[in-house]
């Protein structure tokens, strides 16, 4: 399990607003990004309309789809072309990992906020800074990377929440001020050799399943063979023994196996179809204890367990249904599981590229202070999901095109 939560109490890290660094990272950023993650190139689609917003004024919260670790960098070049800096949420643990992170997370313009509970602090930041439009805002709607690029996972309602209290405040000070919320689609498209990038992950992968590497096997087979066994040996752990069906139901099964008798045993009874937030609801239960540092030596290795647990369900829920198909083989498709089962097994993962990156800027959402309680869904959650749905759906299409026509084919 990757170190994303700790047994200590939380202590908020503001936000650094400079000009000075952010001003210095643009310069190296290329570099940075080609070296630590493999990206070549970045393409920014629609940025006059982010341009636009900054010159009218508002107040701007960006809300980009999140497949990567490398999202909120590549939104840098975004900033860098329309000229601003950007704030970003951030959660805590990233502050945690080593000082030169800390230091330069923040003054990128990141603040922390604390996934694991109600964090006023980074919420009462967030609306200060669309309420005074100082700068563009970054919150990640998806609550989580996905490794996902072509599918979103459920959009967590905070944004909206965010965006409308800053609304109001705005309003309130001067009717015509307003805050927008524009979706920016991120696509990652791999330009170098598929086989060459996974292989060596896969033979890995089969050794420590004590395989011979399935070399002779096509590769979407491959893959297949090693999500079944992957699968099977977590069935076996938690369920006793492998089942059999269909793959994506399997994974769904083994999820509540895990998470609804922690939601009994911690009395959480709120329905939510997300896997994200039934884990953000199970982890805000077992914590607090654990920071106290009241409990048995006992006690604290139950509730670890539970939180391992926690992570496992959690990890299981980012491969889509069908991701991987033998009769649309989508290179980062591909790709994305790989880094997936690699991240699982081992915590890491490998860089590997080249990576051309598009970033579509969506049209603005103008939040309306006040929300029509008699609407079952939330309008600016609703324009958010359909614009990144959408724009990822066009890009998407590109880049099956783009590999027909690489194989020779014809796109449709």
């Amino acid at each position: 399990m990757q170190k994303i939560v700790f047994d200590e109490p939380y202590e908020f890290i503001p936000p650094l607003e400079t000009n000075l660094w952010p001003s210095l990272i643009h310069l190296y950023l290329n570099r940075y990004l080609r070296k630590q993650y493999g990206i070549q190139a970045v393409e920014c689609r629609g940025a006059e309309r982010l341009r636009a917003s900054l010159e009218a004024g508002h107040g701007i919260l960006l809300a980009p789809n999140h497949c990567r670790l490398s999202d909120p960098l590549v939104l840098g070049v975004l900033a860098r072309q329309v000229k601003t800096h950007l704030f970003a949420m951030a959660s805590w643990h990233l502050f945690k990992q080593d000082w030169l992170t800390t230091f330069m997370i923040r003054r990128m313009g990141a603040f922390s906020v604390y996934r694991e509970g109600l964090d006023r602090q980074a919420i009462n930041s967030a609306i200060d800074i669309l309420a005074t439009a100082r700068r563009p805002l970054i919150l990640f709607p998806e609550g989580a990377i996905s490794r996902h690029n072509d599918e979103l996972m459920a959009l967590m309602d905070g944004t909206a929440f965010i965006a409308r209290t800053a609304a109001r405040r705005r309003a309130k000070a001067n009717p015509n001020d307003k805050v927008v919320v524009h979706p920016i689609a991120i696509r990652y498209f791999f330009r170098g050799d598929l086989p060459a990038a996974v292989e060596p992950v896969l033979t890995e992968i089969e050794h420590r399943l004590s395989w011979q590497p399935q070399t002779e096997v096509p590769l979407v087979q491959r893959v297949g063979r090693v999500a079944e066994a992957l699968l099977s040996l977590k069935e076996v752990e938690y369920l006793g023994r492998a089942k059999q069906g269909d793959r994506y139901q399997r994974v769904k099964t083994l999820i509540n196996h895990i998470l609804v008798p922690l939601e009994e045993a911690w009395q959480i009874n709120e329905p939510d179809d997300s896997v994200v937030a039934r884990v953000k609801r199970i982890r805000t239960a077992v914590l607090p204890d654990l920071i106290d540092g009241q409990l048995t030596q006992e006690e604290r290795d139950r509730r670890w367990r539970q939180l391992a647990d926690c992570y496992l369900a959690q990890q299981m829920s980012h491969y889509p249904e069908d991701y991987v198909r033998a009769d649309e083989q989508i290179p980062e498709h591909i790709l994305e599981t790989v880094e997936r089962f690699e991240e699982d097994l081992t915590d890491e993962i490998s860089v590997c590229g080249p990576f051309d990156v598009v970033i579509q800027v969506g049209e603005a959402i103008e939040v309306n202070p006040g929300r029509d309680r008699t609407s079952e869904a939330d309008p600016v959650m609703q324009g958010i999901e359909h614009q990144l749905t959408t724009m990822l759906a066009a890009l998407a299409a590109e880049a099956v095109h783009a590999d027909a026509w690489h194989s020779g084919q014809q796109p449709v």
